[in-house]
């Protein structure tokens, strides 16, 4: 399997520098673009050939936004990945529209840095608890301001292991609090999440809560 090519943005040296030591010399993943200016950033060649882009603002503003649509426009299959200790929500959801796959906030380590590169590399989002109990709070806001009811899907192609992780997994428990709650290892928990993910056809990990949310597999 080729490595996991990464990209790692910060305009602080010292942040730049500490997350490339979390994730460099890690199995499967190779750091192919070091950068803290932006000018150089959006020239640098490697930005054609990386598969993630960690990036770590300063602050989450305008810029970072106007960064991120620039940096998919150059590379419509990269996959950004921002580092943040941002708590406003507006501007988190507008980073994450703006094109932003993955989401880490300061509730985050490198155990959470590490999963957010592999989830994104195959293929799906990923954010930190505390970023998904933000979606998760709006979702459920405009959830019971719609008076509209619609019909509950049908959860019968899930398997009763499947139904076990996705409830635990809607309940915030994490890779790991589910592995040793249900005595099977972190992989094989992934690899249970991927198949639900693709028998429902969803394609981030908030979506799967508001799927068990919207089927009454976890209470809210």
């Amino acid at each position: 399997m080729d490595n996991i090519k990464v990209g790692v943005y910060s305009e602080h040296r010292v942040l730049l520098d500490g997350i490339c030591q979390l994730i460099d010399n890690t199995e499967g993943i190779q750091i192919m673009l070091k950068e803290n200016s932006i000018d150089k950033l959006l020239k640098c060649n490697n930005l054609l050939l990386i598969k993630i882009l960690i990036i770590n603002p300063q602050i989450l503003d305008s810029g970072t936004l106007d960064l991120t649509i620039k940096i998919n426009t150059l590379n419509p299959k990269i996959r950004i990945l921002i580092l943040s200790i941002e708590e406003n929500e507006i501007n988190i959801i507008e980073t994450i529209k703006a094109g932003a796959m993955g989401f880490l906030a300061k509730d985050s380590d490198r155990n959470d840095l590490l999963e957010a590169v592999y989830t994104l590399h195959s293929g799906y989002d990923y954010y930190s608890k505390s970023i998904t109990q933000i979606l998760l709070k709006k979702y459920i806001s405009n959830l019971q301001s719609d008076n509209s009811q619609s019909d509950k899907e049908d959860v019968d192609c899930l398997s009763l292991r499947e139904l076990e992780i996705l409830k635990l997994w809607g309940n915030s428990y994490s890779n790991k609090e589910i592995s040793e709650e249900l005595f099977i290892s972190v992989r094989t928990v992934e690899s249970h999440k991927n198949h639900i993910m693709n028998k429902l056809n969803l394609k981030t990990t908030v979506d799967l809560v508001k799927f068990a949310i919207r089927n009454n597999i976890i209470e809210i």
